[in-house]
């Protein structure tokens, strides 16, 4: 297996610079710089100290980062790919999440899976151009599509496997209840290879109805879940709890998460505190959309208007491991969007409050570490024995990051360097301020 040497890293919670070495597919170690970079290694990053062999010619590859900064891939961990880049298909713009919801579903019924590949790849190369090395994406089954989205997501997780890491929950976006024959196709999806079990908690009629369903679907399977949930601006909408308790009762702390969870912004302080603390129980990761749930909350309101982005700050201090994601890119739900986690991270920033410099670390460990523990990830992070996929991006700082949100100067996967700049064969000087 090749060998690899980046050298002259910027690594976050440490002092000068450090070299990496690659082994096949795994970091094997991280030390200070052998151009003299001293470190005081952080535990945060668990690395190794070590002395850099002088012969460099062990290595295949050599990668000078130029004091970028290095980061574990990012991850996207909410995305629908079969329903993105559908601007040119829409026949106007939906007002409402019902308004969304409906004009896309009259879409799917031209949907094939030829077009579902394509649009997908595109996004997936978006992403991964952006450092993006994992993702989570939602794919709906209903008796209109049947499994053909199902069929389309599983040919791009094969086809796309050198550039993303890619869970597929099954969604039933259409309700499972209210959409007869979507719970047979459901089980058929998971058989199939679905990676994660889907729900939804506001179209069926009875909610226990449709969480019982997901539930022993995941507990049959050995599966966990995914929701979207309580996407509204009514206090009274109160799902979570519900996926909470069953949570609970199922024991599958730690293996269910949650979208959007807006309802939590229109509840006074108080009760989000005790809704928080039940979340925080039962090890719920919320998954906050700010994009989409900026773009629809609020629209029926004529005075005072309502966002509708969930407390971030209120639910992490009790606790909750809060991250963010796309949602969609440029379709009825999201009109904007071009892969760019970072994007998201800066607008959430902005309505979330999270200006500071502890804050921008914050955002940075959403996508990272954060994501890495709501979608189960194990072998992650900068450490010896992870999986290399590695992103150095051409900024000094985390901070710098978010303000600048740079196209990354080099991405890893599985230890494959798959984008660089690069003139003549050699890096690309990157130049600081």
């Amino acid at each position: 297996m090749i060998r690899q040497l980046i050298q002259n890293c910027r690594i976050p919670g440490s002092h000068g610079l450090h070299d990496i070495v690659l082994h096949g597919t795994t970091i094997e170690k991280i030390l200070p710089s052998s151009d003299g970079g001293g470190s005081s290694m952080s535990d945060m990053t668990g690395m190794i100290h070590g002395e850099l062999e002088e012969n460099h010619g062990q290595y295949g590859f050599i990668f000078d980062a130029k004091g970028g900064l290095v980061l574990p891939g990012l991850i996207e961990p909410h995305i629908h790919l079969e329903k993105a880049l559908l601007l040119d298909r829409m026949p106007g713009d939906a007002a409402s999440l019902q308004e969304a919801i409906s004009m896309t579903a009259a879409l799917k019924a031209g949907f094939t899976e030829p077009d579902m590949i394509q649009r997908s790849i595109e996004v997936i190369r978006k992403l991964s151009s952006y450092g993006v090395t994992r993702l989570r994406c939602h794919v709906e089954v209903d008796p209109m599509l049947g499994l053909r989205a199902m069929n389309s997501a599983l040919t791009v997780k094969e086809k796309m496997e050198d550039m993303m890491g890619i869970q597929i929950v099954v969604f039933p976006q259409e309700g499972i209840i209210s959409a007869p024959g979507t719970a047979d196709l459901m089980e058929e999806a998971v058989r199939m290879g679905a990676d994660v079990i889907g729900g939804i908690t506001y179209v069926d009629p009875i909610l226990d109805d449709h969480l019982n369903f997901a539930f022993e679907l995941a507990a049959r399977y050995n599966r966990p879940l995914d929701f979207h949930a309580d996407f509204s601006l009514n206090a009274e909408d109160e799902a979570i709890l519900h996926i909470a308790n069953k949570t609970l009762d199922y024991g599958f702390q730690g293996r269910v998460s949650a979208g959007h969870v807006t309802s939590l912004a229109a509840m006074p302080r108080e009760k989000v505190k005790l809704c928080a603390r039940k979340i925080a129980e039962a090890d719920l990761h919320l998954m906050t959309l700010p994009a989409t749930d900026l773009y629809l909350n609020g629209r029926a309101d004529n005075d005072n208007t309502r966002r509708g982005i969930t407390p971030v700050g209120l639910l992490r201090e009790e606790g909750v491991n809060v991250i963010y994601g796309a949602n969609n890119i440029q379709n009825a739900f999201t009109p904007f969007g071009n892969g760019n986690p970072f994007d998201i991270a800066l607008l959430l920033a902005h309505t979330a409050y999270m200006g500071s410099e502890a804050d921008t670390d914050t955002l940075v460990e959403m996508a990272t570490l954060g994501a890495a523990r709501a979608l189960g990830i194990e072998n992650y992070g900068l450490r010896s024995g992870a999986q290399a996929d590695l992103v150095i991006f051409p900024v000094q700082s985390r901070r710098e990051l978010i303000i600048e949100r740079p196209r990354p100067v080099g991405v890893w996967k599985n230890g494959r360097l798959l984008t660089t700049k690069v003139e003549d064969g050699e890096c690309y000087e990157i130049s600081y301020r």
